[in-house]
């Protein structure tokens, strides 16, 4: 008879709960079940601690003869036995456990509100939020991006939303803009397509874009210079050296992973074109105009940077592109380590082929005209599978870039089953309606990836 009554109380209690209980207040009920979901690393700690302070008191009684202790479960059970002559059991004991249960939720409700009131001052997201996200990218795979320019940093723009465990290997070839003008005036290597990834990689990845990209438009020599090149500039010329500048800028940005360039190196494209002339400068190369023959750099083997080469071997899945073909993705693949150490993981290994075609650099190419130019660039097969964007632009972008000579990168299947490679087709694509630019989109992109690893990976690769 008791139960039914304690049980009907419950119901009750819980149903006018229901009825009075706010939205904020449900919200806040469900955060704190957060803190109970696996792998936050919490909930064995707070165990840990109970224990040991159950240890103390024990050391404590026994170190005493535990004369305080028999006192005291005196005192308790006189009070119980007073308060359960006054009071049924069957409604003081709830009662007492329930008062329990709330000044331990109200402590350490308290608690938790102080410690997150000064980690989380003037942020919306709660601190269980930050801990489960933060959690959940540490336990990402281990990727490797690799390529250049704006196509690098959009991919990474979405990536980091899967995995911390991110590693930018990024080419350090570019010689025109304030990157050019920094690399002739100063001599440091160009910061450029760095700068682009460390922003895109940052938690504040909007106002630091801004920052990043923010040109000078006066003044004595700081016209036409982006804040974010003189910034990784002078850190360079602090620090000693691009790779030492990139790890300090990156602890001051909250960089989400880390950005590397494929070689400390002065390197310098080249390129023999079809009609016979040889072009030498990444810049120049795309302004000659004509097709591209054969690419190479000076000097002809630079020596990768250490912490990319681990960076690969230790990697799970390793991305190439997007980005410009013989000026972004194929210069950090002119370093024979960098394609030798690619060459030998057993990963799932993907190449991200472009959407339109690139006037004075692929110029009428298809999918498998990309593949046989990066085989041919590197002397062997780096990647197994390729993404193409399965969707054509709309007639108002086909006619945009018509007029610059930019068609949509034809895919012949057949040409590319012949190089060995599988064809992953998704709609990864972003149409700017008042300029009719296409690009990969962030999110879509990164999202196509990710399954396509988590389906590979299952099947066994």
């Amino acid at each position: 008879m008791s139960i039914g009554l304690f049980k009907q109380a419950l119901r009750e209690t819980r149903a006018a709960s229901n009825l009075v209980m706010l939205p904020k207040q449900s919200s806040r009920v469900n955060q704190w079940f957060k803190w109970l979901a696996p792998g936050l690393l919490v909930k064995r700690w707070l165990l840990i601690s109970a224990t040991g302070v159950l240890l103390t008191t024990l050391g404590l009684a026994t170190w005493v003869k535990l004369t305080p202790i028999f006192y005291l479960i005196q005192l308790v059970e006189n009070v119980l036995e007073k308060l359960t002559t006054i009071i049924p059991n069957y409604i003081s004991g709830p009662v007492v456990v329930a008062s329990g249960l709330f000044l331990v939720f109200w402590g350490q409700t308290r608690t938790l509100g102080s410690i997150t009131e000064v980690l989380q001052a003037g942020g919306e997201e709660q601190l269980i939020d930050v801990l489960m996200n933060y959690r959940r990218l540490n336990r990402g795979a281990k990727i490797v991006a690799i390529g250049g320019g704006t196509g690098l940093s959009t991919l990474l723009r979405g990536l980091k939303e899967y995995s911390a465990n991110i590693t930018a290997i990024v080419t350090v070839a570019d010689d025109g803009g304030s990157s050019g003008r920094l690399r002739r005036e100063i001599g440091v290597l160009p910061p450029g397509d760095i700068r682009n990834c460390l922003a895109a990689m940052a938690d504040e990845e909007k106002l630091l874009t801004e920052l990043f990209q923010y040109r000078f438009k006066a003044g004595d020599g700081l016209t036409g210079h982006s804040f974010g090149n003189l910034f990784l500039t002078a850190m360079s010329d602090i620090t000693g050296d691009l790779e030492q500048a990139i790890a300090a800028s990156s602890k001051v940005l909250a960089v989400r992973g880390k950005v590397l360039p494929a070689t400390l190196s002065d390197v310098r494209l080249w390129a023999e074109l079809s009609d016979g002339r040889r072009i030498e400068g990444e810049s120049k190369i795309t302004e000659a105009g004509g097709k591209i023959h054969q690419i190479g750099c000076l000097p002809s083997n630079p020596p990768a940077l250490p912490a990319a080469l681990k960076a690969i071997a230790e990697a799970d899945y390793i991305v190439i592109g997007p980005g410009s073909l013989y000026t972004s993705v194929i210069p950090n693949l002119l370093v024979p380590e960098i394609a030798a150490a690619i060459a030998r993981c057993n990963v799932p290994r993907i190449y991200i082929c472009n959407i339109m075609t690139q006037p004075g650099e692929t110029q009428g190419y298809s999918v498998s005209d990309h593949i046989r130019a990066i085989d041919s660039a590197c002397g062997q097969q780096l990647f197994d599978a390729v993404l193409v964007q399965r969707k054509v632009p709309s007639a108002q972008s086909l006619i945009r870039y018509a007029q610059e000579g930019s068609h949509p990168v034809f895919l012949d299947r057949e040409n590319v089953a012949q190089l060995g490679r599988r064809v992953v087709l998704s709609n990864v694509m972003e149409e700017d309606a008042e300029t009719g630019y296409v690009r990969h989109n962030p999110q879509k992109l990164s999202r196509v990836l990710i399954r396509w690893y988590s389906r590979v990976q299952g099947i066994g690769f």
